[in-house]
């Protein structure tokens, strides 16, 4: 098939295109530009502006896709100004859990309704990222109900490549005994590998679906078990304090995410504790050698 994928240069959308092209699809990658990638000949790129909407109609006018996959729109304008220039016959967008309000213990797709608030058409400015990812949403579900879209819905994505550092920040913070901030030490949360993150995109590709769908390592772990383990690990002490660094995660509530939609289309996610200790132990080790 031929596939547009905006963005895809950078973290979990490598793998996505890797998985794509493996698969044999025709790949094109729309970016700024700015970030190389290692994918040569196999794929065409194009260049524009995402946020400048006569930018995205000239690049993308004209040109009929099978499937467009949108890894990095935020907002409702930044989904506007693709369904509007492009020809496709799917639209996938890189959606988030950050749009369930709030999440819960077994956070089911229909947990969030896109019909049921004002659709505001705005930049990525306009509201805090949880507001701007539902307006994104709302734009598809108020919109374009008549369009062919999967909206795909993660938790954190974490992995070796994981840019944000965000699991990072415990362990550095454990070794190093720098006092943490952390309002939710107890709390189980869910957690996607990066490199599932990309696959199940790509599975999609090549799915018959329509509408929303969750992704998800298969059960939880907690923040808590999380500085237990680096600390046996390393034999350092986690300092937790009001007065402490505000952690990356503080805020999220327990919750869980339901994937039986993937399931049912014949992906199988892996177990978040199968893997996430050995990840642990490649930030540890990587604290060490930086120390």
């Amino acid at each position: 098939m031929k596939i547009l994928v905006i963005g895809g240069t950078s973290f979990f959308g490598i793998h996505m295109v890797k998985e794509l092209l493996e698969k044999g699809h025709d790949v094109t990658i729309a970016t700024r530009g700015l970030t190389p990638d290692d994918f040569g000949d196999k794929v065409k790129r194009i260049v524009f502006q995402r946020t400048e909407e006569q930018s995205v109609k000239e690049a993308l006018s004209g040109t009929h896709y099978d499937i467009v996959i949108d890894k990095i729109a935020y907002c409702s304008n930044d989904v506007k100004y693709v369904m509007d220039a492009v020809d496709c016959d799917k639209y996938i967008y890189m959606s988030s859990t950050s749009v369930y309000d709030p999440k819960r213990v077994n956070t089911l797709e229909t947990d969030f309704d896109g019909t049921s608030k004002e659709l505001i058409w705005c930049d990525r400015s306009a509201f805090p990222y949880e507001q701007i990812k539902r307006q994104a949403e709302y734009a598809l579900w108020q919109a374009y109900p008549q369009k062919n879209w999967i909206a795909v819905r993660y938790p954190f994505a974490i992995g070796k490549d994981d840019y944000t550092k965000r699991l990072l920040f415990y362990v550095e913070h454990v070794m190093k005994g720098i006092p943490m901030k952390i309002d939710n030490v107890d709390c189980q949360m869910g957690f996607i590998r990066s490199d599932e993150a990309g696959k199940f995109l790509a599975f999609l590709a090549d799915q018959d679906f329509r509408g929303a769908i969750n992704g998800s390592s298969e059960g939880t772990i907690s923040i808590r078990e999380i500085l237990d383990y680096v600390e046996k690990k390393t034999g350092a002490k986690a300092v937790i304090s009001e007065d402490g660094e505000e952690a990356p995660y503080n805020g999220e509530p327990e919750y869980s995410i339901n994937v039986d939609k993937a399931k049912a289309l014949g992906f199988e996610f892996s177990v978040l504790k199968d893997w996430i200790y050995e990840l642990l132990d490649y930030y540890v080790e990587g604290v060490k050698h930086d120390a």
